[in-house]
């Protein structure tokens, strides 16, 4: 989560202009007040819980995966881009729509998604941050670690008590890796917050250079 917040406070400090920070903040807030609202939802309301978590995922995925199609489709992105926009939106409300599908379905079918899912999905992110190198290579070896210690403990649990037992931890582990995931959200939020109280800039005279025209150096 640390590398996560780093990342999302250089982009906040480095990306924003107050113009552009009004109109992000309250995405970022809005989604990760959610993801965290989700998160617990999912662990209290335990015999839904699995249902929630896989609901909410492919909610987020055929949304994204929408916005990213509309934005290929639009002219906003142009070549090579597009291309990938338009297979990853494509990608992504497929996956969106069949996690909603088994979601609204089955709550013992979305358990058994999760409890495959989640070991899958932590690996797929450790070898992803790994490939990066640098200081994401690092959060990738500890990652990668918290996946083998999580898969491990799913599938001892599920051989030496039930596989269902093992099932309501996949859901635990979902919901505190979607928690995790919006904190950075949050912090990242409340520095887009600042930036966007960043008073503007006064407005350049026409034909001043820069000087001292406030200071009467111009002459004018």
């Amino acid at each position: 989560m640390a590398n996560a917040t780093g990342i999302l406070s250089a982009t906040t400090a480095g990306m924003a202009t107050p113009d552009v920070a009004r109109r992000t903040w309250p995405r970022w807030l809005a989604l990760g007040v959610a993801m965290i609202a989700v998160a617990v939802l999912a662990v209290a309301w335990e015999p839904a819980g699995a249902r929630l978590l896989l609901g909410a995922l492919g909610l987020f995925l055929a949304v994204r995966g929408a916005l990213l199609l509309r934005g290929a489709g639009s002219g906003a992105v142009a070549g090579e881009l597009a291309g990938r926009a338009r297979t990853l939106g494509a990608v992504a409300v497929g996956a969106g729509v069949a996690a909603l599908a088994v979601a609204v379905a089955a709550a013992a079918l979305s358990a058994t998604v999760l409890l495959v899912g989640v070991p899958v999905a932590l690996l797929v992110v450790s070898a992803g941050l790994l490939a990066r190198g640098g200081t994401a290579r690092r959060g990738g070896q500890a990652l990668l670690v918290w996946s083998l210690l999580v898969t491990a403990l799913l599938v001892v649990t599920g051989l030496a008590q039930d596989w269902e037992r093992a099932e309501g931890l996949a859901t635990v582990v979902a919901a505190l890796g979607i928690a995790v995931l919006g904190l950075p959200l949050l912090i990242g939020a409340v520095n887009l917050r600042t930036i966007a109280a960043t008073p503007a800039p006064a407005p350049v005279r026409p034909g001043c250079g820069g000087c001292a025209c406030g200071a009467g150096g111009c002459g004018s």
